[in-house]
């Protein structure tokens, strides 16, 4: 059976992390965790500290904040279900880490990660992964060009994931709703 891909959605604190625990939970076999973040500072140490009290034990945690998609067929022959938490943060990691390149550089190389990391999800059988990852395009135009870039790459790279996930859930007030099958369309045809 082909591999399974997940993108949960939202803004923060929406409750997305929390339903991508428990449909990781749901699922059978070894299961793995990628963070993202880096700790930097204390209140980033305190939420780091709460996602690792609502994990189980027998999940493996692995803390991967740059060179995901060279890590990510390793990852996938550690584990049978893989969440990873989250593209945002894994997304701002990688702009500070280029950000002497160009804008368009940036934003093709995040393109080409998440590519690479869907190829090899592809690649395997019977493997389920779930990616959270922040809806940034709800708000204002950020007023600074870096905050605008960042908007940019992450909803790129959303838009890019999302459509090659088999199911994508947008959480709202702490309630999942799966958007993959409210997809809209333009009739046949088209407009008449």
């Amino acid at each position: 059976m082909k591999s399974k891909l997940i993108v949960v959605t939202g803004g923060a604190r929406s409750g997305k992390s929390l339903f991508a625990e428990e449909y990781l939970a749901s699922c059978s076999g070894r299961k793995a965790y990628v963070a993202t973040a880096q700790i930097l500072d204390e209140e980033m140490k305190e939420r780091v500290a709460e996602h690792r009290r609502r994990r189980p034990e027998d999940w493996q945690t692995l803390e991967i904040s740059s060179g995901l998609s060279a890590a990510f067929p390793a990852v996938l022959e550690q584990a049978d279900a893989v969440l990873v938490d989250c593209l945002t943060l894994y997304l701002s990691n990688y702009l500070f880490a280029h950000e002497t390149a160009g804008d368009e550089e940036i934003l093709q190389g995040a393109l080409q990660e998440m590519e690479n990391i869907v190829g090899a999800v592809r690649q395997t059988e019977d493997k389920t992964v779930i990616f959270v990852t922040n809806e940034l395009g709800c708000g204002i135009v950020p007023m600074s060009h870096i905050s605008r870039l960042y908007r940019d790459v992450v909803g790129k790279v959303n838009q890019y994931a999302a459509g090659q996930a088999d199911e994508v859930y947008w959480t709202v007030c702490g309630i999942p709703v799966e958007i993959t099958r409210l997809r809209a369309s333009i009739p046949p045809g088209g407009c008449r």
